[in-house]
């Protein structure tokens, strides 16, 4: 009998172990039960049958400070990931995002495992910021797959191919999204004005952001008793973020799961989220949103030496515009968040305004160009058959 494909997945952060947990369905609805997972994952990804040896959320760190007081404990992560694989002697590993870990993990495969096909799955951001990145990543694996359509000449001109599958966030579904059922739930009228907020999957980034968001909310609620907040959490993270929020004085809906999350960007009136993924995913779902993001004072005092663009938003990249307004460092405080958000939830026009520019930035990006999760694994059944046969 022949034995399954053995691929192994490397994820390290929310938005990893989504895109991991989409590939692992991919994969499977090609190969049945000829394929099985092995890796470093969280919840999504444990569904897929990924039984990961640590919690990622030790190693999600944010910041230059933080990454170094994590250090030790990330290379220890990186040896307990490099063991699994030497145990398991998976046929392929793709390593999802999550730039420093997954960089040291190929590492330490190519010493422990060097005939094993290495794919990252979404590359470093060399065109915004530390393009020498792109040289130390071909110089690491074997592939990368990745998810903006130009990222390619980046990559290519030190020898790395690069396999466009486009970007999950804007391939999302929300046909099944039902905005009455979260209405329902957190005991809302179909009135009432709803405020989205997504303050990141990293721990970092919800205890700089959740004081700064909360105050936002303080100030909007007293002038709108019938304003209704709702915060989508990652399993990773989800006892943080509703620590963080009992103490605001306007308590929060936090809920759990896909389902409850498309639910709530479909209802919402206006949206306060961290910088990420997440911020392609509200826009698609058709709700304007304002972008907030808070590093250590020494990280973005090292990062405006070498970030080379205007904008961390990608919708603000792609349109070359402040499509959604950006409050990032110093800037990122109560009553600026409150001002930005007031204006678009009072002003239906604004509202109009800022959807229309973020439907046109989401289709620069390539929304509508089929499921990436299909492409990239057939890039990574490509892959494995290239080492078999021995043919690039």
């Amino acid at each position: 009998m022949t034995q399954p494909l053995t691929v192994m997945l490397v994820a390290a952060e929310a938005s990893g172990d989504d895109r991991g947990a989409a590939l692992a369905r991919a994969l499977r609805h090609r190969l049945g039960i000829g394929v099985r997972f092995v890796g470093v994952g969280g919840a999504r990804l444990a569904e897929e049958g990924v039984r990961s040896p640590f919690d990622i959320a030790e190693i999600s760190v944010l910041g230059l400070l933080e990454g170094l007081a994590a250090y030790p404990r990330i290379l220890r992560r990186v040896r307990d990931t490099v063991a699994l694989a030497t145990k398991e002697r998976p046929d392929i590993v793709v390593l999802i995002d999550s730039w420093g870990f997954t960089l040291r993990v190929a590492q330490g495969l190519r010493r422990a495992l060097p005939g094993v096909p290495l794919i990252k799955y979404v590359g470093p951001q060399v065109w915004a910021t530390r393009p020498g990145r792109a040289k130390t990543l071909a110089k690491t694996v074997d592939r990368l797959l990745s998810i903006h359509a130009f990222d390619a000449p980046w990559f290519e001109r030190y020898g790395l191919p690069v396999t466009f599958v486009g970007n999950s966030a804007l391939s999302l579904d929300f046909t099944s999204a039902d905005p009455a059922r979260l209405r329902t739930r957190i005991g809302a009228t179909p009135d009432a004005p709803i405020l989205l907020i997504a303050p990141g999957s990293r721990r970092g980034e919800i205890t700089r952001l959740m004081p700064h968001f909360g105050e936002a909310v303080w100030r909007l609620a007293r002038t709108r008793p019938d304003l209704q907040v709702v915060i989508p959490a990652a399993s990773t993270v989800v006892d943080l973020v509703k620590a963080e929020a009992a103490v605001w004085p306007v308590p929060p809906h936090v809920v759990e799961g896909e389902v409850s999350k498309l639910d709530a960007m479909k209802a919402a009136t206006v949206a306060l989220a961290c910088s990420g993924t997440v911020t392609s995913e509200i826009a698609l779902a058709g709700a304007p949103l304002v972008v907030a993001y808070r590093v250590s004072p020494v990280t973005y005092a090292l990062l405006k030496h070498i970030v080379r663009t205007p904008y961390i938003t990608l919708m603000n990249i792609a349109a070359q515009a402040e499509v959604a307004p950006e409050f990032i460092q110093e800037r990122c405080e109560g009553l600026a968040l409150a001002k930005a958000l007031a204006v678009r939830l009072d002003d239906p026009a604004v509202r109009t305004a800022q959807i229309a520019a973020q439907d046109a930035a989401l289709e620069h990006m390539g929304r509508g160009q089929g499921d990436p999760s299909a492409r990239a694994a057939e890039a990574v059944l490509k892959a494995v058959e290239s080492r078999r046969t021995g043919n690039p």
